[in-house]
């Protein structure tokens, strides 16, 4: 039956891989929804992985949690360097990571912070960030670069760099007085420090020293790279902080600290609860996704449906020819439900080996432009689920057109073309 089955699809090859391409579109689109939902969750679960809080100026948690982590969007506000100061002083907390954001070259984010940020900043499994090539930054025109912004541009050791004013990729404010030179590149993390540039709080401080009000100084005024090297280069202010505690159980306690600080309007968020509202906040998309993916399944199983339907008229004489050599009614459903699994099974492997296909062509991009990583793992429950799904649709669908060919009499078919 198995060898009759596939015969006759060969026989109708052209309608059956129109038939199985409909079928692989679909079964591509479901699991690549799904595939991406998963990635785009575990890549933001494992971008942050040892910090307690997220402290910045008070507006939104998400809205913290995307420009602190993420660097998406911009901050409504700063925070006063005094504030990280105090909650330094505090008894319950381990550490801080002050965070400088507001700069970009050629679109890359870069981060203004403390060289304790190699230490204290956790990815994944709680690995630390890790130097592929050169080291932290030691002076204040001293750069490290993420992996990707080092193989997008093809920076090496020593090179120069010109930071930008703004986070535009083609900004017109340029720090061309004050060029910083490449210290260290960093190994690969699949998180958005891959895809940033980190220098000291100081340099941050260096680049505006001779700004008013965000504007550049005026021709004739500014103030050398070497002049300013001797200069107080404290930061007044930052944007946000990463902060670690001594102890988990305290972190309400010091959130609630900080939410009541007197000094400044601030708000302090745990990443993993704002995380879980951020993914409370998109279900009702990936939801909408998923209906329509669902959709086109319906879409491809019913236009199986309608080819081997079709087909059902030409083939009486088939059908009637097979009963006359002794084939029974039950073989010719077993024949017609066998022809619709195979259009399933084809589909589903056709469609499994065209996402990994679009994995390998998009995953650059995907990892370049919004980075997320996306693995080549072997497919998890949930897709195995949905295959099966698929293929249960397929039997199901195929049941129809069987059930119409078992009950068409002998005589039926042999008497249609005479």
């Amino acid at each position: 039956m198995f060898k009759l089955a596939l015969q006759s699809l060969w026989n109708r090859r052209l309608t059956a891989a129109l038939t199985i391409f409909s079928i692989t579109i679909s079964v591509v689109l479901l699991l690549g929804v799904e595939r991406m939902r998963y990635e785009a969750r575990d890549n933001f679960t494992r971008t942050i992985a040892g910090t307690d809080l997220l402290v910045g100026a008070r507006s939104g948690g998400i809205q913290l949690l995307l420009y602190s982590v993420f660097h998406i969007g911009d901050a409504t506000n700063n925070m006063r360097w005094s504030s990280i100061e105090a909650i330094r002083k505090q008894k319950k907390v381990d550490w801080v990571v002050p965070l400088s954001l507001g700069d970009s070259h050629q679109g890359f984010r870069v981060v203004g912070t403390e060289k304790n940020i190699f230490k204290r900043y956790k990815f994944g499994n709680k690995q630390s960030l890790t130097f592929a090539q050169g080291q932290t930054f030691d002076g204040v025109f001293q750069a490290v670069l993420g992996a990707d912004v080092a193989s997008q541009l093809n920076y090496q050791i020593d090179q120069k760099i010109v930071l930008s004013h703004g986070v535009e990729k083609n900004s017109l404010q340029q720090h061309q007085d004050k060029p910083f030179s490449v210290s260290g590149i960093l190994q690969r993390t699949g998180t958005p420090l891959d895809r940033a540039i980190l220098v000291s709080l100081q340099g941050i401080e260096a680049l505006h020293i001779d700004w008013l009000d965000g504007a550049p100084a005026i021709p004739g005024f500014s103030i050398s790279a070497d002049r300013v090297k001797q200069m107080d280069l404290q930061p007044k202010a930052v944007t946000a902080a990463f902060v670690g505690l001594k102890s988990r159980i305290a972190a309400f306690s010091v959130q609630r600290w900080i939410n009541e600080y007197s000094g400044e309007p601030l708000m302090a968020v745990l990443p993993g609860v704002t995380l879980q509202q951020l993914w409370q906040l998109i279900s009702v998309v990936e939801k909408i996704l998923l209906a329509i993916s669902l959709l086109v399944v319906v879409a491809g199983l019913s236009g199986m449906l309608t080819a081997i339907l079709t087909s059902l008229n030409e083939r009486r004489r088939e059908m009637a020819i097979l009963r006359a050599v002794g084939a029974r009614p039950l073989h010719i459903f077993i024949l017609l439900e066998l022809e619709a699994l195979f259009y399933g099974l084809i589909g589903c492997l056709a469609g499994l080996a065209s996402l990994y296909l679009l994995l390998g062509l998009l995953g650059p991009l995907l990892q370049s432009q919004y980075g997320i990583t996306v693995g080549f793992d072997w497919p998890r429950q949930s897709e195995w689920l949905m295959l099966s799904g698929v293929l249960a649709g397929a039997a199901l669908v195929g049941f129809i057109p069987a059930w119409r060919a078992y009950r068409n009499a002998l005589s039926d078919g042999l008497s249609l073309h005479y």
